[in-house]
């Protein structure tokens, strides 16, 4: 890769983003968290870039680097490395000229020689300061060579006769509306589509087939299938009835401190925990108190069915709210059971 410099000369002192740039700028940080805000620097680059004229000085990349609290060796590299960002002042209208294979084969080195004709040296700019070029690598329109881009948009299929009443244009103030320079939409055939015309290629009429193609005309005729026999379908109907409200568990209020832990009943880790405390089930007593259709209320509401009768939690509950430990409980006590760890615990 060649070595990129900025031009310290041209830069000046100081810079400044434009007061309409900063709701952008906002969008971008708020992209990232507060501590990974040095992800915007590309976008942040682009932004100070089109706010300097199109290139970035070095009071730019400081201010770029002191917005995301970056060294400033940082932010050149980033600079200095990607192409896209030009180190030295550039005309209004900067022109890009794509040297690679499609175009140079279509014709962009007369595209060239037309820049270096009306403009100078690669990079220079004109005494109005109106246009400056450079070659670049593949922009990505190889259907549409030779082209050039210049600032933001394309400008496709171009002759040197109109690249050069282009420039001559953009020299004038006048404005030249982006877009192919030949008689073609976008990247379609030149003067219009000359295959797959038919109409009922694209109205569906094509799939209307009544019968497979080339069959033998003696082939004899399928018999039509027997109608299959009526399947009588039966629903089969939960004969669980769904839990009511009256079923939910009684809810009690503790000082904070002066809850249970959950999580030494087997079946409980973290989540299960906070979702009970959420129906406000802090104790051991609640849960031993539990009737069956206390259980199937929670049950239902925690998505679980089964499972509490399964892992036997009112046992369980019973034991520990009693003062007594269980096998599990002293391996939680122990720090034994990482599932029974709450989120962050060591």
């Amino acid at each position: 890769m060649a070595l990129r410099r900025f031009d310290l000369e041209a830069g000046g002192d100081s810079f400044a983003f434009k007061p309409e740039t900063e709701p952008t700028i906002a969008f971008w940080l708020g992209k990232y968290p507060q501590d990974k805000k040095r992800s915007a620097v590309i976008p942040m680059l682009w932004l100070a870039q089109k706010d300097n004229e199109g290139w970035l000085s070095e009071p730019a990349m400081r201010e770029v680097a002191d917005r995301l609290e970056m060294p400033y060796i940082r932010v050149y590299e980033v600079a200095t490395f990607y192409t896209m960002f030009r180190l030295q002042p550039v005309g209004k209208h900067h022109i890009q000229l794509c040297g690679t294979t499609p175009c140079m084969l279509r014709g962009a080195n007369d595209l060239k020689e037309v820049c270096q004709k009306n403009i100078g040296k690669p990079m220079s700019v004109t005494d109005d300061g109106r246009l400056s070029w450079e070659e670049v690598e593949c922009l990505g329109a190889c259907a549409n060579a030779p082209m050039v881009q210049i600032n933001d948009y394309y400008y496709e299929d171009l002759t040197p006769e109109s690249l050069t009443e282009i420039l001559a244009k953009l020299q004038n103030g006048a404005e030249v509306k982006p877009g192919t320079f030949v008689d073609r939409l976008n990247s379609a055939p030149e003067g219009g589509a000359t295959t797959l015309l038919e109409g009922d290629l694209y109205d569906g009429s094509r799939n209307a087939v009544s019968e497979l193609p080339n069959l033998p005309k003696d082939a004899p005729a399928e018999p039509e299938p027997a109608p299959a026999p009526e399947k009588k379908t039966t629903l089969i109907k939960d004969s669980k009835p769904a839990p009511k409200a009256e079923d939910k568990p009684e809810m009690v209020e503790v000082a904070v401190g002066e809850e249970d832990d959950l999580k030494r009943i087997k079946g409980i880790g973290p989540v299960n925990e906070k979702a009970l405390n959420e129906l406000g089930i802090y104790k051991f007593s609640q849960i031993a108190a539990w009737t069956p259709a206390n259980v199937d209320w929670v049950e239902d509401f925690m998505s679980f069915p089964g499972r509490i009768e399964r892992e036997d939690w009112i046992a369980q509950a019973e034991t520990l709210a009693g003062g007594e430990e269980t096998d599990f409980s002293k391996r939680v006590d122990a720090g034994e059971v990482e599932s029974s760890k709450d989120e962050g615990e060591a």
